[in-house]
């Protein structure tokens, strides 16, 4: 895939039909960035984004992709309610892509965003918000990006406990693949059966290599003592030092004379 890639371990977006955030390790991720999921802005930040800074240029730039901006008929509602106080933050929310949250009466915007998401955020929403407690309440699920406005600049918080843990537990569970949908799993297992490539359980156990005998090293062996047996005592005892006797002079001569 011929796309621009960022190397930034607080980014969990790998986008297109592939991603899932809730199935990822978080630590330095190659993130493909071809076309961003779309970040839903909500009342409260774009009533900051009003003086000299613009949504719709900060974030891409950011996230260095391309990105739809969106908001809802609910958060709109709500934010005319106090138009007079965010005047301004009401008509940067009319810029944005309105999404269909098919809410007949309308409701909060955290309400909203929330039913919105659901409990996997199956349609990979990054959501940009400056209100604590609704990034409280999606901290608790997982695979949910919140991006937020940090010292008038677009930053993404790190991934939420929840995150870390279904990532662990995908990584744990053995029939986990982090990079794919169900649906193509499906699709692939389907296609090994066609072809007759299917790999099955004891193909996929590794034979631990038998380790071949060796001889001990010579100089790390300590070396044999000799143990002195009784048997060998007694033939020492036994045996006799034989000395010779030196003649003497005198009657080796009176010998000769004689």
């Amino acid at each position: 895939m011929d796309s621009k890639v960022r190397n930034n371990g607080r980014l969990i977006d790998i986008v297109g039909d592939s991603w899932r955030a809730d199935k990822l390790p978080f630590d330095d991720i190659q993130v493909p960035l071809e076309e961003l999921p779309d970040p839903e802005a909500d009342g409260a930040d774009a009533r900051i984004s009003i003086k000299e800074h613009s949504l719709k240029e900060q974030i891409p730039k950011y996230l260095n992709g391309k990105v739809k901006l969106l908001t809802t008929r609910c958060i709109i509602i709500e934010t005319e309610k106090i138009a007079k106080k965010a005047h301004g933050a009401l008509t940067i929310l009319k810029q944005f892509g309105i999404h269909e949250c098919n809410h007949k009466e309308p409701i909060t915007g955290t309400d909203c965003i929330t039913s919105m998401i659901g409990k996997k955020n199956e349609k990979h929403y990054v959501l940009a918000t400056q209100d604590r407690d609704l990034q409280e309440k999606l901290k608790m699920k997982p695979g949910v990006p919140i991006l937020y406005l940090h010292n008038k600049s677009p930053t993404l918080l790190k991934p939420s406990k929840a995150s870390y843990l279904s990532a662990e537990k995908s990584l744990d569970s053995k029939s986990s693949n982090i990079f794919i949908s169900e649906q193509q799993n499906a699709s692939l297992k389907n296609l090994k059966k066609v072809l007759g490539v299917e790999e099955s359980v004891e193909d996929n156990k590794v034979i631990p290599k038998k380790r071949k005998q060796h001889n001990p090293n010579p100089l790390s062996c300590k070396k044999k003592k000799i143990q002195v047996t009784k048997s060998t005592d007694k033939i020492l005892k036994d045996k006799k030092l034989r000395k010779r006797k030196k003649a003497n002079k005198n009657t080796s001569f009176q010998s000769l004379v004689a």
